[in-house]
C-alpha cells in the first residue's frame, strides 16, 4: 500500500425518517441525498423492549438480560429478507426500493431507551437497572449476495463514515458509556440474517473486556510512563514477524498472544480514541487494507467466504483516555475443515487455547495474495 495515490474524498449525504413504529431509520449516500420512498407502510405495533442489565457480584462485569429478543426473526429464506429493499410489493425494514448504506433501530433490540433512574435493585449483592441504550442495524449495501470484501473502496469508505455518524451520536446520548460497531458473517458464527450488515451498540456500561484493556493501560503508563498501545504497535511494526499488511498510516498484525487460530488487529499509526477523531489521510487510506484483509481472510482455505466476527474497539466515556482505536478482525475456523469452538477451559474459565501459532498464522494471511 505505500506509495498509493488516495482520492479526495466524496462528501456523504445522510437522511433521517422513521420506520411505522417510530424507529429511527437513516440513508447515507456518496455524495448528494437521493429521492426516495420514506413511508413505511407495514402495519407494525409499538416495539417492546424491557430488557435489564445485571451486575455480577463475583466479577464486576454487567450481564443483559433480554428475552423478548427470543421472539426475533431467524434465518428467513431470501425473498423474505427483512434487510432488503421494499420490492414489488414486499415491504421490509427498509421502505426505498434501492439504497447504498442504510442504519436503523433494532426491532428486536438488547438495549434500548434513555436512562432511567433509580436503578431497580441496589442491594449489598444484586445491582440492577434498565437495559438502556441503543441497539442499530447498519446494512452495507442493497445486495442481499454480497459481503463487505465485495464492497468498492468508495462503498467502504460510506460505511466508514457511517460508522463515524453514529458513533458521534450515540456517544452524545445520556447514560451512554461505551459505542460498538461490529459486524458477524457467516452461519458458523451465529448469524441469523445473511444479508450483509453490521451491529452497533450504545452501552450504557464499559464493557468488561474494554474495562481490563483500561486496567492494563494504566498499569503501563505507571510502570513506564508511555501509552500501552503506541508501545504496542511500535514493537510490532519493528518486529515485523506477524505484521500481515502496512501503509502509511494503518498497521495490520497478528498479536503476539492471538485468542484465535486468524486474528488480525488494525491500527492506525496516530493512536486516537475512537471513529471520530481519525483524520482524512486515516479515513482515506482504511478502505483500501481492511479490503484486502477481509480478501485474505476469504482465500486462507480455499472453501468461500470466511466467518468472522469485525470488531472495533473504542474507548469508552469514563478512564478512557489510555485506550486506541483499532479494529480487531478473526475467523473461528481453524482448518478448511474444522471450526474452534469454544469449549470448557474457554467458555468456562475465559483462559484461550489457540491452535495456530501467532507467527504461522501472519505468514499464511501474508501469503493469501490473489
Amino acid at each position: 500500500m505505500r506509495g498509493t495515490t488516495l482520492p479526495q474524498p466524496t462528501p456523504t449525504a445522510r437522511t433521517v425518517t422513521a420506520l411505522a413504529d417510530g424507529r429511527r431509520l437513516l440513508y447515507y449516500d456518496r455524495g448528494a441525498a437521493v429521492p426516495r420512498e420514506s413511508v413505511d407502510r407495514r402495519p407494525l405495533d409499538p416495539p417492546s423492549h424491557g430488557s435489564e442489565v445485571r451486575l455480577d457480584p463475583a466479577t464486576g462485569d454487567w450481564v443483559t438480560i433480554a428475552a423478548h429478543r427470543q421472539a426475533r426473526t431467524y434465518r428467513p429464506p431470501a425473498e423474505e429478507c427483512p434487510l432488503c429493499p421494499s420490492r414489488d410489493g414486499r415491504h421490509s425494514e427498509i421502505p426505498a426500493a434501492d439504497y447504498q448504506v442504510a442504519v436503523f433501530e433494532n426491532r428486536f433490540p438488547s438495549l434500548a431507551g434513555p436512562p432511567a433512574e433509580p436503578a431497580s435493585r441496589t442491594d449489598e449483592l444484586w445491582r440492577s437497572g434498565p437495559g438502556t441504550g441503543r441497539c442499530e442495524v447498519v446494512c452495507f449495501t442493497a445486495d442481499h449476495d454480497a459481503s463487505f470484501a465485495d464492497l468498492t473502496p468508495a462503498q467502504a469508505r460510506l460505511v466508514l463514515d457511517a460508522w463515524t455518524d453514529r458513533t458521534a451520536e450515540l456517544s452524545a446520548l445520556p447514560g451512554v458509556q461505551q459505542v460498538y460497531c461490529f459486524e458477524n458473517r457467516g452461519a458458523e458464527i451465529g448469524v441469523t440474517l445473511a444479508h450483509p450488515h453490521g451491529q452497533i451498540y450504545a452501552f450504557p456500561f464499559t464493557t468488561p473486556r474494554t474495562a481490563k484493556a483500561v486496567a492494563r493501560a494504566a498499569e503501563h503508563r505507571a510502570a513506564t510512563g508511555r501509552n500501552l498501545f503506541e508501545d504496542l504497535l511500535a514493537a510490532e511494526r519493528a518486529h515485523g514477524e506477524r505484521v500481515v499488511l502496512s501503509g502509511e498510516h494503518w498497521t495490520a498484525f497478528v498479536p503476539f498472544a492471538a485468542r484465535w487460530p486468524y486474528e488480525v488487529h488494525l491500527h492506525p499509526h496516530r493512536r486516537v480514541p475512537d471513529l471520530t477523531a481519525l483524520d482524512e489521510a486515516q479515513r482515506a487510506e482504511f478502505p483500501h487494507l481492511y479490503l484486502e484483509l477481509l480478501r485474505r481472510f476469504d482465500r486462507l482455505f480455499g472453501t468461500g467466504r470466511t466467518p468472522y466476527i469485525s470488531a472495533w474497539h473504542q474507548a469508552p466515556a469514563v478512564a478512557g483516555e489510555e485506550l486506541a482505536l483499532h479494529l480487531e478482525l478473526f475467523t473461528i475456523r481453524r482448518a478448511a475443515d474444522k471450526l474452534k469452538y469454544l469449549a470448557g477451559v474457554e467458555s468456562g474459565m475465559d483462559a484461550f487455547v489457540n491452535d495456530v501459532t501467532p507467527e504461522d498464522a501472519a505468514r499464511r494471511l501474508r501469503e493469501a495474495t490473489a
